[in-house]
């Protein structure tokens, strides 16, 4: 007999104790064999145990051997007559809207330089899973037990992106490629033959088609003589392939862009958050109940439908990177992030899905402790903030001044939340409602503004200022919200029985909350759209890379020098008092304000100056997108909430995990605002680094080389700069034409103490362009031991960060300069050029 549990007036729990729809007892074992064996992998990577030359031999072994096996033998034993045809079709169904979601959204929004290789790529990002090597043992250990023909879907689904997603995707790519070069005169019919050539070299999509031909021709049964030789690779595929995933982690986070890092935040969001609930969205749709046995395996269906949306993308989508040359930073950082955030996403689902027996007064009154003890800690990350925009004056200012009441209104929510904790366990209804009324005035208002923000950048980015007055924004973000709330009390029905805020008023609230969250999202979707549009002069919308996170702003790389060395001199020639640089050139750090060789400021090779807009570095409009792109991930899932509940009657245990998200997400905004404005650079970041090397003894900052340098460095520098060193600054340097009024890297101006020379600002080049072309002329077998050479080379004065804060590294963002016109060794020798 079904047993069901009434939450908020929905069923979510519907399974009998006694027949389990999953066991959890293997999960953790499983995951923790998975991950281990991945770290592994990394630990072997970073220390060089392997290289990540000898890696590649390993990858084609897992791609080209061990995983072809593995399909074929599975695909000649699949039993057809088990398998729930409507579930694949929802799979399928799925895979194509979440494809198609993304490939649109990148087409619309994405700058025209690499549009389409974009789309193509992050396409395939977002639906193919890793299905096998991490996949496969987890639904092993859920399911084997209870539905073990669920293992067989693993291998039904995959070939839903193998062969008819991704040669979708590779078309992009090859479009792309055709653009990028139009003198190869590829016709449509070229292209077309071009991505059916490689689906079908692919071995995986080989061996597929083999074992179907071998299932239906040999009667479900592998040849005895094949037999055992095909048990042999596929059984290696296992460990070998997570090992494999380990070592291709290894420095690919640290690639990682302020501009990329806004494509990531979406992919992951497609892919851990869209992808699942739209799974178990379309099983819930096409899966109709009267064609199983009962209502638990239609449950049960919907719910592995969830888990396997939450796999994370496959290793192989940054092979295919690599083959195109684009978007690679993305798809490995991506790849990275999603499979170690899949880990608690598919625990915590599964630990609810198994729990036997549900008790809906403890549920309601844990998640209201996690909404009171996330708000303490969020109130005093919110204080902090608010203290550095009130101290450091940036609420005066555009676009702060809106930033500003952002954090107040979750200031309140924090508050408001702390005050429901205590209210409600009381009898005072006036107090209730008044508590409700500002818990919920305030968190409507946070929602309002992560709409309006997107707005008012739009709004400043154009070339006159604000046109509408702040106050009209402030009357919309803080008067909007209450009025929603006030149309509640007069109209809603009051719950109660119930202490959990999110349904003090019922169906009512759940739809006011719906339609608030559903406009935030399409005005901050449609206001960022806008954005990404922007003229190339003025899109400030990727000058994310030049605005860090953490506030520091120097070591960044300019928009314009980002992809090629044309746009590089173009902007360069344009430095000139009657022809200003764009803004996003030149970084203003305080009052530290660049100068031209005559001695003007820097502000005539600044047109927002000229404007009198404030400089694109003080606006940090870099951060503002970020920050609103992270606050509408939140939002979606509060959507997601509203709609499950809305429109399921019995919306199962994993509606749980999506409430228990939700809460984090709605009194936990202080954290985000925290780490993105909350550390300020010359206000709090300086100040206690210079304090904390003060009270350390012997300290000495990371660019000051050591006393004594070893002889095979003082080699190695002199072997540079008599054979390589000419060619190198022949590839990679960056010939500045505009003077010192340019800064050669977009940075800060350099201080006073450590004044930059003339043919310092005209040759300068990034760590991660040396890696590459060290690895490129044989210096180095691979991007380690690049590094590694990089760092001889500064270590012996032939190099150094533009800065002089950084010593080298493997990152796109720094820039460094070869020293001239002689090249000292710490030593006390020199390196003279010959």
């Amino acid at each position: 007999m079904d047993l069901f549990v009434a939450i908020h007036g929905k069923n979510i729990s519907h399974n009998t104790p006694s027949t389990p729809a999953m066991s959890i007892d293997k999960l953790f074992p499983a995951l923790l064999e998975c991950f281990g064996i991945i770290l592994c992998g990394y630990i072997a990577g970073r220390t060089d145990i392997i290289t990540s030359t000898q890696a590649k031999g390993l990858g084609n072994f897992v791609s080209k051997f061990a995983l072809p096996a593995l399909l074929f033998k599975n695909m000649v034993l699949l039993d057809f007559n088990n398998v729930i045809w409507s579930f694949l079709w929802s799979v399928l169904v799925a895979k194509v809207s979440v494809f198609v979601l993304v490939c649109a959204l990148t087409l619309a929004v994405a700058s025209p330089e690499g549009r389409y290789s974009k789309a193509g790529l992050y396409s395939i990002f977002a639906t193919q899973s890793n299905d096998f090597a991490l996949g496969y043992p987890i639904v092993d250990a859920l399911y084997r037990n209870t539905h073990p023909e669920y293992l067989q879907y693993i291998y039904l689904v995959a070939p839903i992106s193998l062969m008819l997603l991704n040669p979708i995707g590779f078309a992009f790519c090859e479009v792309q490629r055709w653009k990028d070069n139009p003198e190869r005169q590829q016709g449509k019919v070229h292209i077309v033959g071009v991505v059916l050539l490689q689906v079908l070299k692919n071995p995986i999509v080989f061996m597929v088609v083999v074992g179907l031909a071998f299932h239906f021709g040999l009667g479900q049964r592998i040849p005895a003589a094949i037999g055992e030789f095909v048990d042999g690779l596929a059984n290696s595929f296992g460990g070998a392939a997570l090992f494999y995933l380990g070592l291709t982690m290894v420095g690919q986070v640290g690639k990682l862009t302020r501009s990329t890092g806004v494509a990531l935040i979406l992919l992951i969001t497609a892919k851990l958050l869209v992808m699942p609930l739209i799974c178990r969205d379309m099983v819930e749709l096409l899966d109709s109940p009267a064609n199983n046995t009962s209502t638990l395996t239609h449950s049960s269906m919907s719910n592995y439908a969830f888990l396997y949306g939450v796999f994370p993308t496959a290793p192989s989508v940054a092979i295919y990177a690599s083959q195109y040359s684009m978007e690679l930073e993305v798809v490995t950082s991506g790849m990275v992030i999603s499979t170690f955030l899949s880990a608690p996403i598919l625990y915590v689902s599964a630990w609810l899905l198994t729990i036997p027996l549900m008790d809906p007064g403890p549920l309601v009154t844990e998640l209201q402790n996690v909404s009171f003890n996330v708000s303490i800690i969020s109130l005093l990350a919110l204080l902090w903030t608010v203290a550095v925009m009130l101290l450091s004056k940036k609420f005066k200012k555009l676009p702060h001044i809106f930033a500003t009441n952002l954090f107040l209104a979750q200031l309140l929510v924090c508050v408001s939340m702390i005050l429901w904790n205590f209210v409600v366990k009381q009898e005072d209804v006036l107090g209730q409602v008044l508590t409700f009324a500002l818990l919920y005035g305030s968190l409507y208002s946070t929602y309002v503004w992560t709409g309006l923000l997107p707005l008012c950048l739009v709004l400043t980015n154009k070339d006159d200022l604000l046109r509408l007055k702040p106050g009209v924004f402030m009357i919309c973000g803080w008067g909007i919200p209450f009025l929603f709330v006030g149309g509640l009390l007069m109209a809603g029905q009051r719950m109660p029985e119930t202490i959990d805020s999110a349904f003090f008023y019922g169906r009512a609230q759940v739809i006011s909350t719906a339609v608030v969250v559903s406009g935030s999202i399409l005005l901050g979707g449609v206001s960022l759209m806008a954005l990404s549009q922007a003229p190339q002069e003025n899109q400030n919308y990727q000058a994310l890379e030049g605005a860090s996170v953490m506030g520091t702003t120097e070591d960044l790389r300019p928009l314009g020098l980002q992809n090629d060395q044309t746009r590089d001199d173009r902007e360069c020639r344009s430095c000139t008092p009657t022809q200003p640089m764009p803004d996003m050139i030149i970084s203003t750090t305080g009052n530290n304000t660049p100068t031209s060789p005559t001695g003007q400021s820097g502000a005539l090779c600044d047109p927002q100056r000229q404007r009198g807009a404030p400089p694109q570095d003080e606006r940090q409009l870099g951060r503002h997108v970020l920050l609103c792109l992270l606050l509408i991930v939140s939002l979606l899932a509060n959507l997601s909430s509203c709609l499950w509940w809305l429109f399921n009657q019995d919306p199962g245990r994993l509606y749980l995990e999506l409430q228990l998200f939700c809460a984090v997400a709605n009194y936990g905004q202080g954290f985000i605002s925290f780490g993105i404005f909350g550390l300020d650079r010359h206000l709090i970041i300086l100040p206690f680094k210079k304090r904390l090397l003060s009270l350390w003894p012997g300290s000495r900052s990371e660019e000051e080389p050591s006393s004594a340098v070893p002889e095979e460095i003082r080699l190695t520098c002199a072997q540079f700069v008599r054979y390589h060193k000419d060619h190198c600054v022949q590839d990679l340097v960056h010939s500045r034409r505009c003077g010192l009024s340019c800064e050669s890297s977009g940075e800060a101006s350099v201080p006073a103490t450590h004044p930059q020379t003339q043919a310092q600002n005209q040759a300068t080049f990034l760590g991660g362009d040396l890696v590459d072309w060290l690895v490129r002329v044989g210096l180095a077998e691979d991007r380690r031991a690049a590094q590694l050479y990089g760092s001889r080379l500064h270590r012996g004065g032939v190099l150094q960060h533009a800065n002089h804060q950084f010593g080298f590294r493997d990152e796109p963002l720094l820039t460094y300069h070869f020293i001239e016109p002689r090249l000292s060794c710490p030593s006390g020798g020199r390196v003279t050029p010959p």
